[in-house]
């Protein structure tokens, strides 16, 4: 990681690849990635993970709660992101050896960091966890980002239409060695399978460690998640239409892609762990509308008041604040006062005297939210931002 300032950027031949907002990016992009990653924050910090208000838990298994739709936010947004920093390297191909070799080098960074947040710490090698959240993003920039420079928009749509309908085939037809027919169960399914035989039960989500919500073959439809972010900003980069129809479009766009998604669930259930593709569709469709909104607000219409700040001050730190933030909560809860941990100490301190359990759990997670921002406000007023 480095850090730098506003004005500088990160360049991959002659072409922009930095997390801040340049004159060439989408204000709303910074917007929309700092909400979604001041929403992960929020839902990873709880007070109490025994007291949770529904909306900010995951689904069980199938269906989608608000929490569902942060993670598959972000990854559209890297999709996007791809757009804006690659578009100029798309266009000279004598350049496209060295934008792969930064966008490995990123991906390698990311997935790195991600094994580095599993290790802490007690860096046990022999059971650390090694698919996660950056482990996806890393595979999921790689794999776009690739794409991007080699492909058309009309391939990429293609491949997203095969991709999804290949996902549905693999893991509703085909058989799971050792357990007979295809099925959707959590532990049984083929993408759990795979992850037992590639990873071995010792490096899976330790909750369960006989399947992984970020497994391999579930990166699959995510990288779909990551086409729909790509073709989504290269509409809006279509400077002969104009903004309103461009809206407009995408608007309709995603409402499609929801209600497309929400018929597939009739036999491909909706679920984040397996990444389903009815899942992809209907949470891509949910954030090409979302980032529609935002676009006309903040790019159209430049309505850029005091409520985007807070987000652009998470949005242009995204990564830094959700590694630094799993490292901090991890540390707290290494940290001892008596025989509590300190995350423990301040909880029982200074929230659940005053609320109720739900409640106080509830303000330990907005505090943890305000903390950062309070952090990372600092960072963005000095024009610090440190790239991965």
């Amino acid at each position: 990681m480095q850090t730098t300032t506003q004005a500088a950027v990160e360049t991959t031949g002659t072409v922009p690849l930095a997390e801040a907002s340049q004159p060439a990016r989408l204000i709303s992009l910074d917007v929309f990635r700092g909400l979604t990653v001041a929403a992960m924050i929020l839902v990873n910090n709880p007070g109490d993970w025994g007291h949770i208000y529904a909306p900010l838990e995951h689904a069980h298994w199938h269906g989608c709660t608000p929490t569902d739709l942060i993670f598959p936010f972000f990854l559209f947004i890297v999709g996007v992101s791809i757009v804006y920093a690659l578009d100029g390297a798309r266009q000279q191909p004598e350049t496209h050896g060295r934008t792969m070799v930064r966008i490995l080098k990123r991906s390698a960074i990311l997935f790195g960091l991600g094994l580095l947040g599993a290790l802490y710490p007690k860096f046990e090698f022999e059971t650390v966890r090694i698919p996660g959240v950056l482990a996806r993003i890393s595979w999921v920039f790689l794999v776009c980002g690739v794409l991007f420079l080699k492909t058309t928009r009309r391939q990429q749509f293609g491949l997203l239409a095969f991709v999804l309908v290949l996902y549905n085939v693999l893991l509703q037809v085909v058989p799971v060695p050792g357990y007979g027919p295809a099925n959707l169960e959590a532990g049984t399914n083929l993408g759990a399978w795979l992850d037992r035989v590639v990873f071995t039960e010792n490096h899976l989500w330790k909750s369960s460690r006989t399947w992984d919500p970020e497994g391999l073959l579930g990166t699959l439809p995510a990288i779909g998640t990551g086409l729909l972010g790509m073709l989504t900003a290269q509409w809006l980069r279509r400077k002969e239409v104009e903004p309103a129809t461009r809206v407009a479009w995408l608007f309709v766009a995603g409402g499609a892609a929801v209600l497309l998604g929400l018929v597939w669930n009739g036999w491909f259930p909706i679920n984040k762990s397996l990444w389903t593709s009815s899942y992809v569709l209907y949470t891509g469709g949910l954030a090409m509308m979302a980032l529609a909104a935002l676009y006309w607000l903040t790019d159209v219409q430049n309505y850029r008041g005091w409520w985007t700040k807070p987000a652009l001050a998470y949005g242009v730190n995204a990564i830094t604040v959700f590694f630094l933030s799993a490292i901090v909560s991890k540390t707290l809860n290494l940290l001892k006062v008596g025989d509590v941990t300190l995350r423990a100490w301040l909880y029982n301190t200074f929230f659940t005297p005053y609320f109720s359990p739900v409640n106080a759990s509830l303000a330990g997670a907005l505090v943890c939210v305000l903390i950062w921002l309070g952090v990372l406000w600092l960072m963005y007023k000095k024009g610090v931002i440190i790239k991965v």
